[in-house]
């Protein structure tokens, strides 16, 4: 967690309002690239959500949580058992035995066996059994005196339906959600992904595109990503580090913005300002070298991921002018061109849908594609250097 979070205001007071909702109408999707602090922002979003009487569950959703309707029901019981198997449900006294008469009260709690009971007693299908519990549950929160529970899922763009094998755990998601939405149950969705995540949402149900409030996250501004690096250090008490108005910028520009290299950038130049600090030298931040490792720790990983030849697509693609916003196939086509062996527009969507696979990639709801890594084009440049 940051020890400042800068330019995300809109966000929350977003969220704030999404919590106001008397009906569920919107639910919440947090996207944008890798980098962009999601994961961050929807940590924070929690405390918010619990002060205003709000309950919270939710985890990461790895592939195998979708891999058929009943794990995606396993993971919610089980994200809902952590909030609710303190609960007590039911109590009755039984007798004792022996020559120990005094009766002991047996009490009933709403854990992760008693939901699974429940969900295996209930017939119908997954979508059934699910929403039963779910009603159950909210009838046991209500008295309780809970607003609602928001169910955060983290990297949600990992889910999807599998018609091969004739199970649909992301549609069972959206339809049972709607439901006990549309019954005036307050369970709202906190969902977090790459930009892959909406358009496959409403691919998956049309009805989608009405039931999520899409907040996408860009790069922070210039001014925003100086309070990130500045503030921190102005708060601290006793800080001895002091960063100048020149280096600042320099880490404004290296990190373009975007809230994970700001954090990556900034910790390697604490270490250093300490190490100089320590020795009475004067602070020289050996900015080449930042970016040398951060390359090693966050691009070099995904960069394996591609074979030679996809390396080839992804060297002209980084040489486009607009490589880091969008392009098209034509475009791709047209700039291999000066190669030994230019791309065809079929070779090309063909490794674009692979490295879309990989995570290097995504296709947008226009057609058009861009990298799903921030700043990738520049890594890709300095490789060929």
């Amino acid at each position: 967690m940051p020890p400042y979070l800068a330019g995300r205001d809109e966000e929350t007071e977003e969220f704030k309002r999404l919590l106001r909702q008397d009906t569920i109408l919107e639910n919440m999707v947090l996207t944008g690239l890798r980098g962009t602090g999601k994961t961050v922002l929807l940590e924070t979003f929690k405390p918010t959500a619990i002060s205003v009487g709000w309950l919270w569950a939710g985890a990461d959703l790895s592939e195998s949580a979708s891999v058929s309707e009943d794990t995606v029901a396993l993971r919610l019981m089980t994200d809902l058992a952590i909030v609710t198997s303190s609960m007590v449900v039911a109590a009755q006294e039984e007798p004792g035995f022996g020559f120990n008469p005094q009766r002991s009260v047996v009490e009933q709690k709403l854990n992760y066996d008693a939901l699974i009971a429940r969900y295996k007693l209930t017939p119908g299908l997954v979508a059934d059994k699910l929403k039963r519990v779910l009603e159950d549950v909210w009838t046991e929160l209500k008295r309780r005196g809970a607003k609602g529970m928001v169910f955060a899922y983290d990297e949600a763009q990992n889910m999807s339906d599998h018609p091969h094998k004739e199970q649909y755990p992301l549609s069972l998601l959206l339809d049972v959600f709607q439901s006990i939405q549309r019954k005036g149950i307050p369970f709202m969705l906190a969902l977090t992904g790459l930009p892959t995540l909406f358009p496959k949402l409403v691919e998956t149900r049309t009805f989608s595109e009405r039931m999520f409030r899409v907040l996408f996250l860009d790069r922070l501004s210039d001014d925003a990503s100086r309070d990130a690096i500045s503030k921190p250090i102005k708060a601290a008490a006793g800080c001895p580090v002091k960063l100048s108005d020149t280096l600042v910028n320099r880490i404004v520009n290296a990190s373009a913005g975007y809230p994970y290299f700001i954090q990556f950038i900034c910790r390697e130049v604490y270490d250093v300002a300490l190490q100089k600090l320590d020795r009475g030298q004067e602070l020289m931040v050996p900015m080449n070298d930042i970016v040398r490792k951060l390359d090693a720790d966050f691009f070099a990983g995904r960069w394996a991921k591609a074979s030679d030849r996809q390396r080839d697509l992804l060297r002209v693609i980084a040489s486009l002018e607009n490589c880091d916003e969008e392009f098209t196939v034509h475009e791709v086509v047209q700039a291999s061109k000066n190669l030994e062996k230019p791309f065809g527009a079929s070779h090309v969507n063909q490794m674009l849908a692979a490295l879309g696979n990989a995570g290097l990639v995504y296709k947008n709801r226009h057609g058009k594609y861009s990298f799903a890594v921030p700043l990738l084009g520049q890594f890709i440049l300095r490789q060929s250097e």
